[in-house]
């Protein structure tokens, strides 16, 4: 039997989808801006230009998929010098209605979200009065700051001071499908912020909200205030069976690192492995890789791409975050069996040369590896759910949406 390591990079697209314009992210492009930022403003310690340098994803066939999703070459050092990738290599578009995190990791399993989400949709004031009132009521506090559409780093810069003078938390939101609340960890403390995200949640259901999130931050001033690990979000289930569903109904295992259990509401996961930072979310996949048996799934998202780097629009950030896990994926090579199968994708974009903060609707990458992969460019996916089907594949099992295509050199 084999097992499956998904190596979710948060918000890494490779370039703007066919129905981009409707979304306002005509031209947006992830991975192409960030690469042609390295070539004209990254430069090493003799003056000269260093461009973004991924070796492993290039050999896996990133920059072949990059520039067919892309419509446009992409440079990218240190490919397939014959053309051919070490593994089965493509791009997925998303048929999903949004391009919030919900939407792309629960198609990538097999769960298009078909309906709209509702979203809080004026920048000042953008919650209804009744469900304020209704938060500081249950809350018993004494009010709340915020209540617009704000970056989570900036909003605390702005109004943390007052937050921890006042007791009031902090509400707000972005252009996801989202009711976001930060709180110092000290002065308001971390399990009443919970506590009030779980009557925040139930609040939200009758507006379709996707999820709330709980921002805990810690510091004494506007200088050195910072969100901690400890963010929790609290999502609404999948409305179908993912492929986690269907694992572990068979007396599989899913191990869950990162923000996963979150995003899919703590449902078909059998172990979680908290982590934030890339390096520790990277540890405790290799810790899962080492404890999982054959039939299992490994799932990590490695959210710092998208939260630190693509929301900030942080390019020099965002293109060194990629070069660290691209040169720790040897080591994930070296742990996998014989039959595992490897996947590194992405669930949305985030450019982060791009206007505004907000994700970008843009092509994924679908990079298959293991030893028994059948090296190949494949054909682009019509649905991220193509992905989920063909992992089903390997693990013999079948969603209810999504093509599988054939990677493995037997077919399975």
């Amino acid at each position: 039997m084999s097992r499956v390591i998904v190596l979710l990079l948060d918000s890494f697209g490779i370039g703007y989808t066919e129905d981009a314009e409707r979304f306002g992210d005509y031209g947006a492009d992830t991975l192409g801006h960030i690469a042609e930022w390295c070539e004209t403003e990254r430069k090493n310690e003799k003056g000269e230009p260093r461009p973004l340098f991924l070796p492993n994803m290039n050999k896996l066939g990133l920059g072949i998929v990059a520039a067919n999703s892309r419509r446009r070459p992409l440079r990218l050092p240190l490919g397939p010098e014959d053309g051919v990738p070490a593994g089965a290599c493509g791009f997925a578009s998303p048929i999903s209605r949004g391009k919030d995190t919900l939407s792309g990791h629960w198609e990538i399993m097999g769960v298009p979200v078909e309906f709209e989400w509702g979203y809080f949709t004026d920048k000042e004031k953008s919650f209804p009065k009744e469900l304020i009132d209704s938060l500081i009521v249950k809350g018993n506090l004494p009010g709340v700051l915020g209540e617009k559409r704000a970056s989570g780093t900036e909003i605390i810069k702005e109004l943390g001071v007052e937050h921890c003078k006042t007791g009031k938390p902090i509400v707000y939101t972005s252009a996801d499908s989202v009711l976001q609340i930060a709180a110092h960890e000290e002065y308001f403390g971390l399990e009443r912020l919970y506590d009030l995200c779980k009557t925040a949640f139930e609040l939200v259901r009758p507006y379709r909200i996707a999820r709330v999130i709980a921002r805990p931050f810690r510091g004494e001033g506007p200088e050195d205030f910072v969100r901690t690990g400890n963010r929790h979000d609290y999502a609404v289930p999948a409305v179908g069976k993912t492929l986690l569903d269907f694992i572990v109904e068979k007396g599989g295992e899913v191990h869950a690192i990162g923000k996963i259990a979150d995003i899919f509401a703590h449902r078909g996961i059998t172990k979680h492995y908290p982590a934030t930072g890339l390096a520790n979310l990277f540890a405790q996949t290799m810790s899962a890789v080492s404890a999982a048996e054959d039939n299992s799934l490994i799932f990590t998202n490695f959210v710092d791409f998208d939260s630190s780097f693509g929301h900030r629009r942080d390019v020099a950030g965002y293109a060194a975050a990629l070069e660290q896990v691209d040169n720790l994926l040897p080591a994930v090579f070296a742990a996998m069996g014989e039959s595992d199968v490897g996947l590194i994708t992405a669930d949305h974009g985030c450019d982060p040369t791009w206007q505004g903060s907000d994700h970008t609707r843009e092509n994924i990458p679908v990079l298959f590896f293991g030893k028994q992969v059948k090296p190949q460019i494949l054909k682009p996916m019509e649905t991220f759910s193509d992905i989920g089907q063909t992992l089903a594949e390997v693990l013999g099992l079948k969603l209810n949406h999504g093509k599988a295509v054939k990677i493995l050199f037997q077919e399975v």
